[in-house]
């Protein structure tokens, strides 16, 4: 179980947190340059990349229920006072990305670009939810220092920086593989 928090922890933290700066290049590519670089591939590959990684976490998330109940309060968290909160997480990190099994819907750029807002704000939402939670019951470690300004302008700006190197990386290959196979 711990290899897969780390794994997970992982694509989180190199492809998850990048969505939206991956899709807003590739939207800015396909807007300049028509049809030259594979966009419409690499969209395909972050499609089935984030119904992968739904499925996956939704499947441990269940088993981790199955395995310790008292550590996953599903019902507490569903049925308390911050329900409104964890539904639209819910909705939102889980069900909202398997909606890109339909292929209408997935080979749009600005449908795909919700859905990982969609994403994004779930995982929000579940932070907002610990975190209130533990404000709620008078619990919060006393050694804990937040430095969120800082903390937060530099991971939106990595973010970014490496959607986009992630991005063009992929294009290229892309274009690499298809040159190859032209020759």
């Amino acid at each position: 179980m711990e290899l897969y928090k780390s794994i997970i922890e992982m694509v989180d933290a190199n492809l998850i947190h990048c969505l939206i700066p991956i899709i807003m290049t590739l939207t800015l590519v396909e807007l300049f340059f028509k049809n030259r670089f594979e966009t419409k591939k690499t969209l395909n590959l972050i499609r089935w990349t984030i119904i992968i990684y739904t499925i996956v976490t939704f499947t441990f998330y269940l088993i981790g229920m199955a395995m310790n109940p008292d550590e996953y309060a599903f019902i507490n968290r569903a049925t308390g006072p911050y329900a409104l909160a964890y539904w639209i997480m819910f909705l939102s990190a889980l069900i909202l990305p398997l909606t890109l099994l339909i292929k209408k819907l997935a080979s749009k750029f600005w449908y795909v670009l919700l859905v990982a807002f969609g994403m994004k704000s779930g995982m929000y939402l579940e932070r907002f939810v610990i975190i209130v939670t533990s404000f709620h019951r008078d619990y919060l470690p006393e050694n804990e220092n937040f430095e969120l300004i800082d903390l937060f302008s530099f991971r939106i700006g990595m973010i970014i920086l490496q959607g986009v190197i992630m991005t063009i990386l992929t294009l290229v290959i892309l274009e690499i593989k298809k040159i190859v196979q032209n020759t």
